[in-house]
């Protein structure tokens, strides 16, 4: 029997009802770094939407691993504990809740979108010294140099500090209920600030070859997975391309060789994304389905489980990227936030079973 995108999906011994995932977003709206009622509402109302995966956006494992000061944390217990009755919550709905583990690196210290987007310098008081592969700053269209984010170069010591916040994070994440981890390699964050040479201009074995750029990531990986259960998944968030054709860059080619690197050390999905290293980027355009190729490529090249994202709007769409084979998990950002519940909307249309919610069930629509 051919999977549709209403067919189960099993990694290790976790089980998805189905092969819709939240995409992470991120939402600018924790209090310093803890999670609220905002959080509650979002994840929650895609769960009882009907998602399979409900993923957390960007939550950072340290303070200067954020992008805005807006943005959600996991760097203590206490933040833990405030997140911990919504991944309930989205348990209790049916749904599986994942995190997405990350490090903004250089491209951290600004001020969230809705306020501008702007580089805050490091001795404001809202702002902090960021980290990366480089001691180049994130180059921000319009900003004058004095108003980057000052960057520090990470050495030896600073990378080891960097791996063993993922595992710490990693640790808390599972203690309060969360039964998938996303290492977050995407977008020009922390770790591919590390894997593409457009920003990792290192010469230690950190930087320089292949086997020596993707070092970082995979020491991520194979940390995340020494510290979360044997039964429950790790994702790895990447951008499959720099977009950045004129650059010595990565390229997908370097994705489907990288894929099975970051099975070796413990990734059990690729979740395949695009771009953020640089802001001349050159999109090839944004209409349906335009980063799935890219997923595809990986899955064929590597037999990894990939989640595929990228303007995907239409149930009959993504249900045909399962049934062709194209990925085993879709993955909906902004048509979510259009459509809380887009999921049962999308059985409904494609006459698929759905885990509807208990109250509906019961006819309870009071």
């Amino acid at each position: 029997m051919t999977d549709s995108l209403f067919t189960p999906f099993t990694l290790r011994d976790t089980e998805f009802r189905n092969r819709v995932m939240l995409s992470p977003m991120c939402q600018y709206s924790a209090d310093d770094g803890f999670a609220n009622d905002w959080h509650r509402v979002h994840l929650g109302s895609r769960a009882a939407g009907g998602a399979g995966v409900v993923m957390t956006e960007a939550t950072a494992v340290e303070p200067r691993g954020r992008i805005t000061p807006n943005c959600l944390g996991i760097w203590s217990d206490e933040h833990a504990e405030a997140i911990e009755p919504i991944v309930d919550f989205v348990k209790s709905q049916g749904a599986t809740p994942g995190i997405q583990l990350a490090h903004a690196g250089r491209k951290g210290s600004h001020s969230p979108p809705a306020e501008g987007g702007d580089p805050i310098p490091a001795d404001r008081e809202e702002g902090w010294e960021t980290v990366s592969a480089t001691d180049a700053p994130y180059p921000d269209p319009g900003a004058a140099d004095g108003e980057l984010a000052a960057t520090s170069r990470l050495d030896g010591e600073g990378i080891d500090e960097v791996v063993d916040a993922f595992a710490a994070a990693a640790e808390r994440s599972r203690d309060v209920g969360f039964e998938v981890a996303e290492i977050h390699a995407a977008h020009g964050y922390l770790l591919h600030q590390f894997l593409s040479p457009v920003t990792n201009d290192r010469d230690d074995e950190y930087g320089g070859s292949f086997e020596d750029r993707t070092r970082l990531v995979r020491e991520v990986v194979a940390a995340v997975r020494d510290v979360w259960p044997d039964d429950k998944p790790v994702f790895v968030r990447i951008s499959a391309t720099d977009w950045l054709p004129e650059h010595d860059s990565w390229d997908a080619d370097d994705s489907v060789r990288l894929a099975p690197l970051l099975a070796e050390a413990g990734a059990d999905l690729i979740d395949v994304s695009g771009g953020g290293i640089h802001p001349d980027q050159q999109l090839p355009g944004t209409g349906p389905g335009y980063q799935v190729p890219y997923a595809e490529a990986i899955r064929e090249g590597t037999d990894v489980p990939v989640a595929a994202v990228g303007g995907i709007t239409e149930p009959t769409h993504a249900d045909a990227l399962v049934r062709n084979g194209r990925a085993d998990l879709v993955a909906l950002g902004r048509e979510m936030l259009r459509h809380p519940y887009w999921p049962l909307e999308a059985a409904h249309e494609l006459g698929a079973d759905a885990d509807w919610p208990v109250q509906y069930r019961r006819g309870r629509f009071d």
